[in-house]
């Protein structure tokens, strides 16, 4: 797993940063708290307990400042068994280049994802994990597929926030906790096949499905590759947008792969050819032109697109009659 590493600026002496809840405190607040507290031993024991708290949040907010961990999810609604990415940020806020490792049994990155009743789900232990170096004031980012890693297929509300673990320290950084929720979609369309002798698998059989969920400012077509009778999900991922004008298309070619033809915005279509185990070997865009684009069967079994363009060549053409800045215009006909 790589980390991608950004620069950010770093806080310089005498600048005009803000200081927020977490920045570091400056050293004057803390030399006046104990001045405070050795020249007023008779003041009201209130008093002297309100500025040891302040004395030590405000050291608490200093090691909190040292890593910063964020995370984010680009929607909070998934399909069970498709990739749910979570994209992770981490921070060195410490003054200095800081190495995460795992140390004492303690892996340096993880998450916590607990459901709706607060039962916690463990992690793939198998999943390695390579320690990193961040330099002093960079920023290094990560998308992770959270599905891969934890059993969270099963449909419900999950929390999930990562955690550092700085070694140095002996202490976790936390994220925010964000909430997603795993559900199901609408299953449209339905086919099982065999394996071709030729394969390794011969002799076994897939179940293709393509589903649709609604979503609040658009729909999706997902299509899911299973193995039903063990009971084996191969993939489960989206096909793009899919509009109401016309219903999703689906043939089997003599190659047991299944061909997705479906209405994508007006006049336009996704044609899609998914593989055995769930493999999306080709996507592709077409544009209406005299006729709608549609599925024919050949005579040898396979499926072909009849009808319509692809977007490529469609652009192509364009830029072709599109004429060039250097060329002349035909002079005007002179008048008699």
């Amino acid at each position: 797993m790589r980390w991608k590493k950004e620069d950010v600026a770093l806080c310089r002496p005498g600048g005009n940063k803000r200081r927020d809840s977490f920045s570091e405190p400056r050293r004057g607040d803390s030399c006046f708290i104990l001045i405070l507290l050795l020249i007023a031993p008779n003041r009201m024991q209130s008093l002297r307990t309100a500025a040891l708290f302040l004395l030590f949040g405000l050291v608490a907010g200093a090691a909190n400042a040292q890593i910063q961990v964020q995370l984010k999810f680009s929607r909070l609604q998934y399909i069970a068994y498709e990739p749910l990415l979570a994209t992770v940020t981490i921070t060195n806020r410490a003054g200095r280049d800081i190495d995460l490792n795992n140390d004492a049994g303690e892996r340096w990155f993880g998450f916590e994802i607990t459901v709706s009743d607060g039962q916690s789900i463990a992690a793939d232990s198998s999943q390695k994990m390579e320690p990193l170096r961040i330099g002093a004031g960079q920023t290094v980012t990560q998308k992770i597929n959270i599905a891969s890693l934890y059993p969270i297929q099963d449909l419900g509300t999950y929390h999930v926030r990562a955690h550092v673990y700085f070694s140095d320290l002996g202490r976790y950084f936390y994220s925010q906790t964000k909430v997603v929720e795993v559900t199901d979609a609408r299953p449209i369309w339905k086919q099982s096949v065999g394996i071709p002798a030729s394969s390794e698998a011969a002799g076994d059989a897939r179940t293709y499905s393509l589903m649709t969920n609604r979503f609040a400012d658009h729909t999706s077509l997902y299509v899911r590759v299973e193995d039903e009778h063990r009971g084996v999900v191969y993939a489960t991922y989206s096909l793009g947008h899919v509009i109401s004008f016309d219903e999703p298309h689906a043939e089997i070619d003599r190659q047991n792969r299944l061909h997705v033809l479906h209405c994508s915005a007006p006049r336009a279509w996704s044609y899609a050819i998914i593989g055995l185990n769930g493999q999306l070997l080709s996507h592709s865009t077409l544009l209406e032109t005299k006729s709608r684009p549609h599925f024919k069967r050949t005579a040898d079994g396979e499926v072909a697109v009849i009808g319509g363009v692809s977007e490529t060549a469609a652009v192509q053409a364009v830029r072709s009659v599109v004429p060039k800045l250097s060329t002349r215009p035909n002079e005007k006909p002179r008048g008699d």
